[in-house]
Parts: structure tokens; sequence; C-alpha cells
């Protein structure tokens, strides 16, 4: 049997059927996708919005302006302090927050609700700060506010025992008498729902541990004024319903205990690790924190703050 041929198709017609093939589904496409939309259509599509701002607002003294000594010895602020640490944790997760700080290097409780040491719009940087808090209720979700380290004056220094007999009775009971009216004027003009984290101190004057058995007894009692002091401070944050960053305690500031293998106390070694009061001149001494004291801080006040 003769094999049976199968006639081939000419080629124009299979180009034809090809051809028809593509344009019936371009067609197709074209008839549920519509006309390609016009500039003036895609200028009609709104922009992604910025988010709203919100501020946190840094207010106190010289470590609220993270206040370093450079290689001169010379103190200055850097970007290096607890609130721009803090700022950079929350704006991870918060786009629209901007950072305020307010601080002034050698504020004290007076001079904060006077002014008279920085220069502000509105004279003081509580005054400065209330009209910041008013101009922006409702958007200001955390305040910290570090003050008081300043005011007991006869405790700064290398502080003899009269000194600190003084600071004692006369310098630490107006600081606490100010606190609660910075305080009061601070959370009525930021309203309900605004956090605001008030911090305690680490001691400077633990360094003098290292100068023999009179300095040792100068640290000893020194703790035992700065313990009772932040107690002080603590208890008009509570009582104004602020939170309170317990850097004395982060910085183990009461443990004079000896680890293993050491001749330093926990507290002294950790004051000359995460502050300058132990470096060498001429950086050194300088009561300020370091980075890493900052970083200590910064973790301190967030974990206050309930917000990292």
């Amino acid at each position: 049997m003769r094999p049976v041929r199968i006639p081939r198709l000419p080629r124009v017609a299979a180009r034809t059927t090809t051809a028809a093939a593509v344009m019936a589904v371009i067609a197709t496409l074209t008839a549920c996708s519509g006309p390609a939309p016009s500039n003036a259509a895609l200028a009609k599509i709104p922009a992604a919005k910025a988010p709203p701002a919100t501020y946190y607002l840094a207010l106190g003294d010289s470590l609220a302006q993270g206040v370093q000594p450079n290689a001169s010895g010379v103190s200055v602020m850097t970007r290096d302090g607890y609130p721009d640490q803090v700022y950079a944790v929350l704006r991870a997760s918060r786009p629209g927050l901007k950072l305020v700080k307010l601080g002034c290097p050698g504020e004290t409780t007076t001079s904060m609700i006077n002014g008279g040491i920085c220069r502000y719009r509105d004279g003081s940087q509580l005054a400065e700060a209330v009209a910041f808090l008013q101009a922006h209720r409702g958007r200001v979700p955390l305040v910290t506010l570090d003050i008081g380290a300043n005011d007991p004056e006869h405790c700064g220094g290398q502080p003899g025992l009269g000194q600190l007999a003084k600071c004692a009775v006369t310098d630490i009971p107006g600081a606490v008498d100010n606190l609660g009216t910075i305080m009061a004027r601070l959370k009525a003009a930021a309203g309900p729902g605004v956090r605001i984290v008030g911090m305690n101190y680490y001691l400077p004057a633990l360094a003098e541990w290292r100068s023999g058995l009179s300095g040792r007894v100068v640290a000893w009692t020194a703790e035992k004024l700065a313990a009772t002091y932040n107690a002080m401070l603590g208890r008009v944050y509570a009582k104004s319903g602020a939170r309170i960053a317990n850097v004395f305690g982060a910085f183990e500031t009461a443990d004079f205990t000896r680890p293993a293998g050491t001749n330093v106390p926990r507290n002294v070694a950790r004051l000359c690790q995460w502050t300058w009061e132990c470096a060498a001149p001429p950086r050194g001494p300088n009561q300020h924190a370091n980075q890493a004291g900052y970083q200590v801080i910064a973790r301190t006040v967030l974990h206050a703050s309930g917000m990292s």
C-alpha cells in the first residue's frame, strides 16, 4: 500500500494564521486593560504622604547635650549623648519623630526655672519647654529630664567631708523643691498621655577612692549622700507621675565589692569605664560620661520609657 501524503499548508497561510492569532491576543489584552493612562491621569494619583511630625523633647544639663572633653580637655557638646542614642532607637519605628534638645551645660534647677546660663527665646529652659509643649500638644510622645547634678555645688570637684555636709544641709533640699516646681509646670503644659522620664545620677566622686584612705572615706560618704539625694529626686518624679531612669543603679554606684582578682571596687571600675573622670590629662579628670557611658544611660532611659 502506498503511504498517504498529507499536503502541507502554504507558508503564507501559516504566517497569516500566526499573525491573526497574535492580533487576536493583543486585541483581547487591550480590551481587558483599557486605554493607557494619559499623563494627566498619572498626575492625579496622590503621592504618598509623609508621616506627621512628632517630637522627643530632651531637657536638662550637660548630659542632655552629650558633653564630653575633646583632645585638649575642653568640654564640648557632641552627638553621642543619651538623647541622640534614644532618638536613634525610637525613630526606627517612628519615621516622623524629631529630636528637640534644650539641655544647657551647667544648668541647675534654679537656672532652669529662672534662666541665666544659656540663652532661650522665652528666658529660661523651663519656659522654653513649656511653650514648646503647649504649641505641640498631642505631638510629643516623650520628654526626658536630667537636672539637679549641678545644684550641690559643694559636692563637686574634690569634696571633703565638710563640703559634703554643707551640700547635704543646704544645696540638696533647695534642688528638690525646685524639681517639684519644674515637674508641675511640665506636666501641666504636656497634658495627659505624654511620657516623662526623669533620671537620677551616677557619682563622679567615687574616683576619690583611688587616692588612699582619706579618698576612700570621701567616696563612701559621697555614695551615701548620693543615694539619699537620688531617692529624693525619685520621690518627686514619682509623685508627678513621671517614670524614673535609674542611672545610679545602672552604674552600680552603691556596690563597693571587689570582684575576684581585682583591687578596685565594682562601682569605681564602672565609673572609670563609662566616664572621663579617671582619664589622664588633658581629657581627664572630667565627670562627663563617654560614649559607652551615654549608651548605658540611653538603655536605662529607654527601659524606663517602655517605648523601645
